[in-house]
């Protein structure tokens, strides 16, 4: 598995020697993320010479993104923007980077293993199914992204969909102005590098360099699109279904042993609202933008509350929990809304009504599959299916200059 990187400035890392055997030439290459398990891992590399490789068969699923200078593949030549897909166990043509070059390169479900071959002609390994894609993704046009979110304002380039999984890579653009007031969550993984432009959103600001990759059903969003706009290349290893949420809080507590007053005991709780205290890192102008997209969403039949930054107004985790007291005592028959703690049931529990059953916001395989180690593993979802809960990931990756921590990155 990969850790939840969220996030971090490719400058903030460290160069490597490029690890990619059976080539010639020199190149460095920054890890921005990599799976430990299988190989996969997405890889920021510079070529300091021209460098270039036979044909050979790929162990991973391998991609290549052109941010600046040139690459040659099967004698045709691309510049910036260009793409090309290698798919696992089958045979490639040769492919050469000019000195210079900058590149996106990604390895899925493999490591960095290279088999060369004498030609074209030599066998796939069985069940290679895909083919090769070689795109100039400056010559394509941006369509419409259909459901955008509460307003129009997203475009977007296909480069690469798996026909049988889902997974797929494409340019996605935000127009200035474009904004969420939501919070989404995904039934997959989500990764990007942003090659122009800045956004604001709920882990800090996006622009030129920054990258993260987010395990799925992390929640993400109070999206603000600046002047100019944003550009990402975004993976994802299934289709994106967007899950939103509104109105989110976090609140973790318990009772001190040995750390109260005097090394001794006391019972304690903190909540995002409580790491949001103190003046707000969103701008006037993002909580500006963020209102229009709630006015927009409104405008359309949604029913959304007001856009508040967390710290600032009430906090809403006790406000959720005395509306659940609330909904539990008129389940009971009781109506004086007097909040009476003392009215307990069962194993000494509070009376409390969330309004679901816990239980019904998990996938139902979760407890028992492949990836039940993993909260934040991704599964394929289908219409019809439970849609599960976004979970918490309270620690991700986050490098020196784009790290901070308030109550929206929870």
């Amino acid at each position: 598995m990969r850790p939840h990187v969220e996030m971090i400035h490719e400058d903030d890392y460290v160069w490597h020697a490029a690890e990619l055997p059976g080539g010639e030439g020199r190149a460095g290459e920054r890890r921005l993320s990599a799976d430990e398990e299988d190989g996969s891992g997405s890889l920021r590399l510079d070529f300091h010479t021209d460098w270039g490789r036979g044909p050979g068969i790929h162990h991973a699923n391998t991609e290549y993104y052109v941010l600046d200078g040139s690459m040659t593949y099967g004698g045709r030549r691309i510049g910036k923007g260009g793409y090309l897909y290698l798919p696992k166990g089958v045979p490639a043509d040769a492919v050469t980077f000019a000195e210079g070059t900058r590149i996106l390169h990604y390895r899925e479900y493999g490591d960095a293993g290279f088999d060369p071959v004498e030609n074209l002609a030599a066998p796939r390994w069985a069940g290679a199914r895909e083919d090769v894609i070689v795109i100039d993704s400056e010559a394509m046009n941006w369509d419409a992204v259909p459901n955008a979110g509460p307003m129009p304002g997203l475009f977007i380039k296909y480069l690469h969909v798996d026909p049988v999984t889902g997974f797929y890579t494409r340019l996605v653009h935000a127009q200035e102005g474009w904004a969420d007031h939501r919070l989404a969550h995904h039934p997959c993984y989500e990764e990007a590098y942003t090659v122009q432009g800045h956004m604001e959103y709920n882990f800090g600001t996006l622009d030129l360099g920054t990258y993260f990759f987010r395990p799925a059903r992390v929640k993400h969003g109070h999206f603000t699109t600046m002047e100019g706009g944003a550009t990402w290349l975004l993976r994802s290893d299934g289709e994106l279904h967007n899950w939103y949420t509104e109105h989110e809080w976090v609140r973790w507590g318990g009772e001190a042993i040995n750390y109260g007053p005097e090394g001794g005991r006391m019972r304690w709780s903190q909540s995002a609202h409580d790491l949001g205290r103190g003046p707000s890192r969103r701008t006037e102008q993002d909580l500006e933008m963020l209102r229009a997209s709630l006015a927009y969403a409104r405008e359309q039949g949604a029913v959304d509350m007001d856009v508040h930054p967390h710290g600032h107004g009430a906090d809403r985790s006790l406000t959720a929990i005395a509306k659940a007291i609330d909904a539990a005592r008129l389940q009971g028959g009781h109506d004086d809304h007097s909040h009476d703690h003392s009215h307990d049931h069962g194993e000494g529990q509070p009376a409390l009504d969330w309004g679901t059953d816990p239980a019904a916001l998990e996938h139902p395989d979760e407890r028992t599959d492949t990836g039940a180690h993993n909260r934040g593993h991704g599964r394929a979802w289908k219409s019809g299916d439970p849609i599960p809960a976004p979970v918490i990931s309270s620690l991700p990756v986050r490098s020196r200059s784009r790290g901070y921590w308030d109550g929206e990155g929870l």
